[in-house]
């Protein structure tokens, strides 16, 4: 099975210019380190490199085939000088109109692609949110060159040197299930994420602590739990602690090259400290008292237990200290703490050096 990157042209490998047609020589402009990034693309990933690009009316008097090939054919001859060539290019030359099911982000011109790639692992890079749009209909991810922050597409940048980082970096994601008489949990990970989540757990505040985790982790978590919430809500929160902490522990890998290692966060009246290490070991030391029984839905005496189940199945060290006055701050502030403490923890630093003198995590 073949991944692809399906790139857009216009306001993605050229500079698109005020009236957006490329037709002339003095319109001709590289983005800025695409170049650069597009080789190290073809020579470091195994990716499938697709030019899409939609060229409206191309043929006709509005737009001559004559005006557009010399552009199109200095920037295949330029990037192909410096190592780069397409694996196929694909034009739609129709109007916005007629509504082809040939245009982005329609996929007529995609076909060949339904069938023996890894979609799912592909990505779509343009400019706009037609693009947007078209990864979602070819079931790819999407990077959006843009300056506006558009929460539809996957990652928005406007710097080439962050495209290629995005897509050549292994993806560290896992799906995983656990089933037992008292709960059913199914968590999907991506450490390397944006901070999305979808979580579902049946207890409100327990979703709100979760995507806190999420957006201070910058991954991508979704979690869904059917409980036995009628009995209490010990399982639930247990189970889904143990099913994360082991999610964490899969996507991980080797854990070589990471940085093993986070720890602080202030909010508001509150201090919350995390100190985190992925030492394939699980400790849990905890210095926090609640003067509450719940905050929100959720049982106080259960945070603590939710790190340790959690400390479990990640096979991590975590030191947890919080004080302060407010005892939903306090809680969301270890929350928070622990996200950006992973974030830190799991961060790859390219050395391919496993961080242990042990040689073994």
């Amino acid at each position: 099975m073949k991944k692809a990157l399906f790139i857009d042209r216009d306001g993605t490998i050229l500079i698109e210019p005020e009236d957006f047609q490329i037709d002339d020589l003095s319109k001709f402009k590289f983005y800025p380190k695409v170049i650069q990034n597009l080789v190290k693309i073809a020579k470091e990933t195994d990716y499938e490199l697709v030019l899409v690009s939609n060229q409206d009316g191309l043929g006709t008097a509005s737009f001559p085939e004559e005006t557009f090939w010399p552009c199109q054919n200095m920037m295949l001859s330029t990037l192909e000088s410096e190592g780069f060539v397409f694996d196929n290019i694909l034009i739609d030359r129709s109007m916005p109109e007629e509504n082809a099911p040939t245009r982005k982000p329609r996929t007529g011109m995609l076909t060949e692609y339904s069938t023996g790639y890894l979609l799912e692992e592909s990505y779509v890079i343009g400019d706009r949110l037609t693009d947007v749009q078209f990864a979602k209909n070819l079931g790819c991810k999407s990077i959006l060159l843009s300056e506006t922050d558009e929460l539809t597409a996957d990652y928005v940048t406007t710097d080439w040197d962050e495209v290629y980082r995005i897509v050549s970096t292994k993806q560290r994601e896992v799906s995983l299930s656990r089933k037992t008489k008292e709960t059913e949990i199914d968590v999907r990970l991506t450490i390397d994420g944006t901070g999305k989540a979808e979580i579902n757990t049946g207890l409100r505040f327990f979703d709100h602590m979760l995507e806190q985790f999420a957006r201070h982790s910058l991954s991508d978590v979704v979690i869904s739990v059917k409980g036995d919430l009628d009995v209490d809500e010990h399982h639930t929160i247990e189970d889904t602690a143990i099913t994360l902490g082991e999610a964490i522990l899969h996507s991980l890998g080797d854990k070589v090259g990471i940085e093993r290692y986070g720890f602080m966060l202030p909010m508001d009246d509150c201090l919350a400290q995390v100190a985190l290490d992925f030492s394939g070991r699980s400790w849990i030391e905890w210095d926090a008292e609640f003067k509450r029984e719940k905050v929100g839905d959720m049982p106080t005496e259960m945070f603590f237990h939710f790190f340790k189940s959690l400390s479990d199945g990640a096979k991590c060290n975590l030191n947890i200290k919080a004080e302060g006055g407010i005892e939903h701050h306090k809680i969301e502030s270890i929350f928070k703490a622990f996200g950006r403490a992973f974030k830190m923890a799991v961060r790859q630093n390219n050395s391919g050096v496993l961080p242990s003198t042990k040689e073994m995590l």
